[in-house]
């Protein structure tokens, strides 16, 4: 870590990982301050908690003018999505090509420099899970006595903030496959130097920064190179593609997954109701080990969930925490904001906010909520937010994930404009190909019209899901505020 106290200036402050890193600068003893357009909660109430105030609106002068007062900072991070036009970007560029110009580096940088050096960091990889597995891991840590550091890019709700600096040797991360800046385009995982990893997933994703899935894979390939020899990767053992990249690694692989040809797994298969998923978990031998099978209680609903937690006990296991207090730890686990996150039920109608975007997603957060809400109508509200999302490729692939709802109903494709009609999803022969399923579907004309009609077709036992990679412009909470002013006074 920087010895020396520094004065610090984020471009895009607010961002699910920089106001994090903001606030652990700030732990760190290091001058805080920074810009953001407008900023709301969580993120805004995070920073303020901290005490930096950022400065509001981007503006080339906000640089210029604390540089002609003398007080230009010793280094300015950049969020990456900061376009290279972003007006404090050029102010940055600028004073960056002066005499004794000022250093610009991305959010990963940052990371790498001042919190991860002197570390072993536990990086949670892959197109799924980062952030709840990253919550999941952090928690397990602390709960089992150890004082682990951590950075969700989401708020985890065991943990309280979502950032920690810690003092133990473990730092937990999410390892994100995206660019770090648009000066330092390629993935931010390769900057965290793992010494444990998790690679829970490698499927095609993020279409504008990787052209091609081979793409992807190698990226996922130089990560696992990463990892030391005296290090460990946890990985999905069920996936084909997981194993491919696994068996790039210099270190220890332990596979972990629900198939009998896994390290780490469920011994006699899973009990999956309302409560969660019950199982035993077998992660050795027996005859050498009495803690090689351990019973499990995951209070988090799904598959995925369960997935997330034997990559986690993998690793908490290979550092040698006690099986039977990472049970304990797990089952007490319950989640991170936003991943199938329960906001509320009113007139009988419950709110489940989600993040997912990803057809694999989609169908694995659907999975879990018929787990969770037997029996009751599912009614998901999906936006196409992402470049990814908005693109044809996945066709195939959400009309599968899909047909797993009662009823789904699509806001317009956020980048539409950005993506040509080849490449564009068909959102109407997507409602087309689902309703030949016997799922109701039909396409809103924005998110006001998506409001409308769901409300107007609400019923009693419904589950609304609201699925998008970004803030739907606050629908899951309005919803829950409609409902609530419409439901009878008791």
């Amino acid at each position: 870590m920087e010895p020396e106290s520094l004065d610090i200036y984020l471009i895009a402050i607010g961002g699910t990982g920089m106001a994090p890193l903001a606030c652990l600068l700030r732990d760190l003893g290091h001058r805080v301050r920074g810009v953001d357009g407008p900023l709301y909660p969580p993120m805004s109430t995070l920073l303020a908690d901290a005490g930096v105030e950022p400065l509001v609106g981007y503006d080339q002068g906000h640089l210029a003018a604390a540089r002609d007062a003398g007080e230009a900072p010793d280094l300015v991070i950049v969020g990456n999505a900061v376009p290279r036009h972003n007006p404090e970007a050029q102010a940055a560029e600028a004073l960056a090509a002066e005499a004794d110009g000022v250093e610009r580096i991305s959010m990963p940088q940052a990371l790498a420099r001042f919190v991860l050096a002197g570390r072993d960091p536990l990086v949670a990889a892959g197109t799924h899970g980062k952030t709840t597995t990253t919550s999941m891991a952090a928690w397990v840590y602390r709960s089992c006595g150890e004082d682990p550091g951590w950075l969700v890019g989401g708020i985890p709700k065991n943990l309280g903030p979502s950032f920690h600096i810690g003092g133990g040797r473990r730092f937990v991360i999410e390892g994100d496959e995206y660019n770090a800046a648009y000066f330092d385009r390629g993935p931010k995982f390769l900057h965290y130097a793992p010494n444990a990893l998790i690679l829970t997933s490698v499927e095609y994703d993020h279409a504008d920064l990787y052209p091609t899935h081979d793409a992807m894979l190698d990226a996922y390939s130089r990560l696992v190179e990463l990892v030391p020899e005296d290090g460990l990767v946890a990985a999905y053992g069920d996936s084909p593609q997981v194993r491919e990249v696994a068996s790039r690694a210099k270190a220890p692989v332990v596979f972990y997954g629900l198939g009998p040809g896994n390290d780490v797994r469920p011994k006699d298969g899973v009990e999956w109701g309302e409560g969660g998923s019950r199982c035993v978990v077998l992660s050795g031998d027996p005859e050498r080990d009495a803690e090689a099978e351990m019973p499990l209680h995951l209070a988090a609903p799904g598959e995925h969930n369960l997935l997330n937690a034997l990559a986690v006990w993998a690793v908490a296991r290979h550092d040698g925490l006690p099986a039977a207090a990472v049970a304990t730890a797990l089952g007490a686990f319950s989640g991170a904001k936003r991943r199938l996150e329960e906001l509320g039920t009113e007139a009988g109608i419950t709110v489940v906010d989600d993040f997912a975007h990803h057809p694999t997603a989609v169908g694995k957060s659907l999975g879990g909520l018929r787990q969770r809400y037997p029996g009751r109508r599912i009614v998901v509200l999906f936006e196409p937010r992402s470049l990814t999302a908005g693109r044809s490729f996945f066709f195939e692939s959400y009309l599968d994930a899909f047909a797993e709802a009662d009823v789904v109903r699509f806001a317009p494709i956020f980048y539409s404009e950005r993506l040509g009609d080849e490449e564009r999803l068909d959102l109407d022969a997507l409602v087309a190909g689902l309703v030949a399923r016997g799922v109701t579907a039909e396409i809103a004309t924005d998110i006001g019209d998506l409001e409308a009609r769901t409300l107007g077709d609400a019923r009693p036992g419904d589950v609304l899901a609201t699925m998008t990679s970004g803030s739907f412009e606050g629908l899951p909470h309005r919803l829950l505020d409609r409902l609530r002013s419409r439901a009878p006074s008791t």
